[in-house]
């Protein structure tokens, strides 16, 4: 792969490493009730809407599916999809990296699970989305992009979740990791990095995540001519592009600094963080803000938009990020989009 094409996953065939980014918007400037108010799923776990389904189906905290799925699991079952916490060495922990498949492709949901437990692990991914058109995000309109089915997606426990054990349960797919871990990971939001994505082109209306583009656009659209220059970064000779060199919680953050922005371009990108964070449960959201005001808020974010190296077309940017202390988020729209993100307290913070 040359230099001057965008990095993508699915050519790369193979797990992404750690330290990647995401995230959220800012301070005290933004509600966690603005955050909730732009999806109409329920918001809140353990609160499923009245009247509804029985009680067996109302909506139950993730974790203590996670612990129910591991009670009904067979000695075989559980050498297959649970992991001891550490696998694969503390410096690159298999929990912890991110995936474009199955992480064991002969241990999908479908050659392990049965009938009843593959409904738990929707129920568990469901229960990490902020209702039904989260949901819809992270399964991409429930095609899975080129899973094709939930079935050929991959779910794992690393750990123990019985009593007060770290444990996590991540899940795995086609431009898709996710994960919850009942706040095992200390000081990381959603434990540890995500990723998500999807096939389609990123400006286009038929990709799932165009709202997140068009949102970001909006922020863009809005600055000045020198803002502009700012927040167009370019990446050094020798860096890494979205790789896990580039993702990677560092000092230099180039782009736009938020505090830069006027009170109308604020509204804007934190407009965009509440789309961005829409597909994903309060808890989560609620975490990411309390390590963004931990890392000194929204000021110190920073704005960039990359063009890829030959990149001719002025009006449309390759792919996007948002960087500061303990914060990534890059979403690449061209030519699909795949998205990176990891937040969390630096270790030397």
């Amino acid at each position: 792969m040359t230099e001057q094409q965008p990095f993508c996953p699915e050519c790369a065939d193979e797990a992404l490493d750690r330290r990647n980014f995401f995230t959220a918007v800012g301070g005290t400037a933004v509600t966690l009730v603005g955050l909730q108010a732009v999806s109409s799923g329920p918001r809140v776990l353990g609160q499923a809407p009245a009247a509804q389904a029985p009680a067996a189906r109302q909506a139950r905290p993730a974790e203590a599916l996670i612990r129910e799925l591991h009670s009904t699991l067979t000695d075989e079952q559980k050498r297959r999809v649970v992991l001891p916490w550490d696998h694969g060495g503390a410096g690159s922990p298999t929990r912890l990296r991110m995936y474009n498949a199955a992480i064991f492709g002969d241990r999908r949901i479908q050659d392990v699970y049965t009938p009843a437990q593959r409904e738990l692990c929707e129920r568990i991914l469901r229960g990490i989305c902020s209702g039904d058109d989260g949901y819809r995000l992270i399964s991409r309109g429930g095609t899975w992009d080129n899973s094709r089915a939930f079935d050929n997606c991959g779910a794992y426990i690393f750990g123990d979740p019985t009593g007060d054990n770290q444990f996590s349960w991540v899940f795995t797919g086609h431009h898709l990791t996710v994960r919850c871990d009942g706040n095992s990971e200390q000081d990381a939001a959603f434990g540890g990095p995500m990723y998500y994505g999807h096939s389609p082109d990123g400006w286009s209306q038929r990709n799932i995540f165009f709202p997140q583009t068009r949102a970001v656009k909006e922020v863009f659209d809005s600055l000045n001519d020198n803002q502009r220059r700012q927040a167009m970064a370019m990446w050094q000779q020798g860096e890494q592009r979205e790789q896990a060199g580039s993702v990677q919680f560092r000092q230099r953050h180039p782009g736009l600094p938020a505090r830069e922005l006027t009170a109308d371009q604020r509204a804007l990108m934190q407009q965009a963080m509440r789309v961005i964070l829409a597909p994903y449960r309060r808890e989560d959201a609620d975490e990411v803000m309390q390590i963004l005001r931990r890392n000194g808020g929204l000021e110190r974010l920073h704005l960039a938009f990359y063009r890829d190296q030959g990149a001719n077309d002025d009006a449309r940017w390759s792919f996007w990020r948002i960087e500061g202390p303990g914060f990534v988020w890059n979403f690449r729209v061209l030519p699909h989009v795949h998205t990176f993100v990891n937040i969390g307290v630096p270790r030397n913070a």
